[in-house]
This record gives structure tokens, sequence and C-alpha cells, in this order.
């Protein structure tokens, strides 16, 4: 009797967890279906459509069409790519390197430098003056104003360290007698093994440059190397629809002109998320494993 009311109980517990994660989806992905069903619509008819709607009404590509030729949108993206590319980078490299070391217990000043680390953590500068540190520096409106900003972050170090230190000390050494070098034992045993916490943090590092877009408007005067996120603040925040549409089409009253400033909010966010929302499930598989590896640690 015990152990049929177990299984039920089993049984109620599981329908339960199924139940609640597929209300977790479905709250998930209907904002997404229906900013897709705005952006897809007739724009006649987006202003009747609701916030619950998940399918098209009627169907054009006008909006697609003109996000995908706006220069600005186009130029946005490319800054955005080779912001997030080249700053993803680099944290990578240094942050492996940093992390390396400090996983080191033979490092001289180890305790020092981890406790340096962690201040950093407590004590962030503000803005300002990390400001006059960028103007000193005579990085102001440059790439690297945004590119070297958090180069190494706090919180991800110390998750790779922890990884780096449960590493079998005897895989370390076979490497180093058999003639390898520090940089040769990281690249060809360490980073092997580290792939699914590398994997977590560059899916960190990837979504913290490609959402930035505080640092780009304070730091680049030249419009011309605004990234996506900016340009969507300008688009969707401000609702500059002359600024997507054009002043020409807006005076001529022609067909770009008629599309639904929300249609072109909704496509223009959709445009922005999208490329996050294809990177993720390339590395879910080493998020996951990386995620409950750091949290034992």
């Amino acid at each position: 009797m015990a152990s049929q009311n177990r299984t039920s109980l089993e049984k109620m517990e599981q329908v339960i967890i199924v139940s609640t994660l597929l209300l977790l989806v479905v709250i998930t992905v209907q904002p997404i279906l229906n900013l897709l069903a705005i952006s897809l619509s007739s724009p006649e008819k987006v202003l009747l459509m609701t916030g619950m709607t998940v399918i098209p009404e009627g169907f054009s590509t006008d909006v697609w069409n003109i996000l995908l030729n706006h220069p600005k949108v186009r130029t946005g993206l490319m800054n955005s790519l080779f912001i997030t590319i080249s700053g993803t980078f680099l944290n990578i490299i240094f942050t492996a390197l940093m992390a390396w070391a400090l996983s080191r217990p033979n490092l001289p000043g180890r305790r020092i430098i981890f406790i340096f680390v962690l201040i950093t953590i407590v004590f962030e500068p503000g803005i300002i003056p990390d400001y006059f540190v960028i103007k000193d520096l005579g990085l102001l409106n440059t790439y690297w104003a945004v590119i070297l900003f958090k180069m190494v972050n706090a919180w991800y170090l110390i998750i790779l360290i922890r990884f780096f230190e449960e590493i079998p000390e005897e895989l370390i050494e076979a490497a180093e007698l058999d003639g390898a070098g520090a940089f040769q034992t990281l690249w060809h045993v360490v980073l092997p093994l580290a792939k699914p916490a590398l994997a977590t943090i560059t899916l960190f590092y990837l979504v913290y440059h490609w959402n930035e877009f505080l640092r780009p408007m304070i730091y680049f005067n030249d419009q011309d190397m605004w990234p996506l996120q900016v340009v969507l603040r300008q688009f969707v925040v401000e609702g500059d629809k002359v600024a997507i549409v054009g002043l020409e089409s807006m005076a001529n009253y022609d067909a770009s002109s008629q599309i639904s400033i929300r249609s072109l909010k909704a496509g223009m966010i959709l445009f922005t998320i999208a490329p996050v929302l294809m990177i993720y499930p390339l590395i879910l598989k080493f998020f996951t494993k990386g995620t409950m590896s750091g949290a034992v640690k």
C-alpha cells in the first residue's frame, strides 16, 4: 500500500513538474511569437492585434524589407558583431590565462592577487571615473572603449579558477614530465578538459557584449559606430519612425510610410535578439554541464 501511495505521489509530482515547465515555456515563447506575428501582419490589421496574438493577420514582409535594407541597421549589425566577437575573444583569452595562473598553488603572491580580484567585485567604479580613465587613455570614440571594459570578469574568473583546480594534478605532472611548458600544458591538457566551463563563460560574455548599449552611447560620438542595441533604442524607445522609413517616404506618403510603428518596433526587437537565440542552442550542452560543475565546485 505504501509502495502504491509512493508511486501515485511520484506520478503527481511528475505531472506538476511537467505542467510547470510547459507553462514556463509558453510564457517565454509567447511574447516572441507575438512580436513575429505583429511584424509579419498587414499594416491595416496591426492596430487591432492584442498582446496575445501569435498568428499573423494577413501577411506582409514590408517591415523586414525595410529593416534588412536600412543602412543604420546593417551598420549597427556589423558593429555589434565586431564588438561582440573581438571582445569575447579577448575576454576568454585573458580570463583563461589569469585563471590558470591563479589556480597554481605555487604562484607567488597568489592570495594577495585573489584578494584584489574580490575587491573589484565589492568596490566597482562608477561611470564618471571610468569616463575620465577612458578619456585620459585617448580611447574616446574608439571601439576599444567598449571592448576593453571588464576584460576579465571577476565572477567568471572565479568559476574558471575553481574548475582548473579540480583537474587532476597527475595529468599536469605527466604533461610536464613529457617536456610541456606552462602554455603547452594549458592548451593541450587544461583547456580541452575545461570546455564546459569555457562554453558557459563564453555565452555570458557574448550576451554581455551583444546587449551593451550604455557605454557606446557615452563613448561613441560617431553614429556610424553605433552597435545594434543603440540603433534599437533610437527606433523603439524614442519611436523615431522617420529614422527608419526615411523623410522622403514620409513626405511622399508611399507604402513604407503606411507601416505601423508598432510593426517596426516588433521587427527591430526580433532582429536584435535573433543572433543570441540562434547561438544559445549550439552551446546549450556545454552550458548545462558548466553551470552544474560551477555549482558543485
